[in-house]
């Protein structure tokens, strides 16, 4: 017979969460879910604060629902801001427990060319569109999240451009994470991509992301330092944190060539104006400064 489970969820207070997980998870005897936010970002810092938190419990079939949940319902009342919480009680089966998670990434398309999907929903009509595989893994970037969806969509725009020949186009992808925005360049045409990361797990990650769509040809996945790499790049994309983006902003712009194109992106908008401020002493024109939500995403052209 497969096996169930009782899931409950509380969606609890932000600040009540860790108090509220350790609960559960004694009232399980196990470990609890967390929700994950619907964000991809670099740092705890950079996630601007949600007021509410679901902790989420397993419970194996048989056992006594109704006591258990009246411990629940007890400790909820018993703590501030928690009083009218409501835990919410469902069945789960083996394959639900396996596969439910599947079921919040679905295939998205993004600009008027890209249609970033995972594995398991690849779609058989793509509309025209080229279709990145790409399942959701320990690597920046599932395209989801404005930041790599506004880079998606600069690129987008630079390499359809009429008098572009995406081929002869170099593109530098600086903290390539899960490798998205290497392999949409890739798909839209270009031939040489450099992706780096300080992280080498990314990088493990982007090589096997770039051979799943078939790109690996095109596309050299390495950790090679900023400072190693060659000058040359048509189109630099950087989707990191402001404050490196300023700091590197010297070594970015020298690997720019003249008449190139730079994406900065990963920018919260309060932080606009420090990454201006910051490339401002460079030859560069500002072309667009483009948001999406509480992100945004900067566009120059380095003077000839």
């Amino acid at each position: 017979m497969a096996s169930q489970w009782y899931q409950i969820s509380c969606e609890v207070p932000a600040d009540a969460a860790e108090i509220v997980a350790d609960f559960l998870a004694d009232l399980a005897g196990s470990g609890v879910c967390t929700e994950n936010r619907a964000v991809d970002s670099f740092s705890t810092d950079d996630i601007p604060p949600q007021p509410t938190c679901s902790v989420t419990c397993y419970l194996p079939l048989p056992c006594d629902l109704e006591s258990r949940l009246a411990a629940v319902n007890s400790f909820l009342a018993g703590l501030p801001g928690c009083q009218k919480v409501t835990p919410q009680v469902s069945l789960l089966g083996e394959e639900d427990w396996a596969g439910s998670w599947k079921a919040h990434f679905k295939p998205l398309a993004i600009g008027n060319r890209l249609l970033i999907t995972p594995s398991w929903e690849l779609p058989t009509e793509h509309s025209g569109r080229s279709a990145i595989i790409l399942d959701p893994g320990m690597a920046f970037g599932t395209g989801g999240h404005e930041t790599t969806r506004l880079c998606l969509e600069c690129l987008e725009s630079l390499l359809t451009a009429p008098d572009t020949v995406p081929a002869a186009v170099r593109v530098l992808d600086l903290g390539t994470g899960s490798g998205i925005l290497a392999i949409a360049a890739a798909k839209l045409g270009a031939c040489r991509i450099d992706a780096v990361d300080i992280d080498p797990q990314a990088v493990q990650v982007a090589h096997e992301n770039c051979c799943l769509n078939q790109v690996d040809d095109r596309i050299s996945c390495s950790t090679t330092p900023l400072e190693q790499l060659p000058e040359g790049y048509q189109i630099i994309l950087a989707n990191i944190l402001a404050e490196e983006l300023v700091r590197l902003a010297p070594q970015i712009v020298q690997r720019l060539l003249p008449g190139g194109t730079l994406i900065l992106s990963g920018i919260l908008t309060e932080r606009e104006s420090f990454v201006q401020h910051g490339y401002q002493p460079f030859p560069l024109q500002l072309e667009a400064s483009r948001h999406a939500g509480e992100w945004c995403c900067l566009v120059y052209r380095r003077k000839p």
